[in-house]
């Protein structure tokens, strides 16, 4: 476990990125022209930094990032 202290503004600067980079993956995630290796790769990284970004995010803002499977 490791832990880190952040002042507000650095709060605001990591929620920003992991909402960028959930942005930039779930737009990955929906390209056709990836193959399926890739995209075990996009969606292990997802679960990851959706896991990070619900620690710090209300259930209203994680439900935009949340993947509506059909399988």
């Amino acid at each position: 476990m490791l832990g880190f202290l952040f002042n507000p503004k650095e709060c605001k600067e990591l929620d920003y990125v992991l909402r960028k980079e959930l942005d930039e993956i779930l737009f990955d995630l929906n390209d056709h022209r990836l193959d399926a290796d890739m995209k075990r790769a996009i969606e292990s990284r997802y679960k990851v930094i959706f896991r990070m970004y619900a620690r710090m995010a209300s259930p209203k803002e994680l439900s935009r990032y949340a993947r509506h499977r059909f399988r």
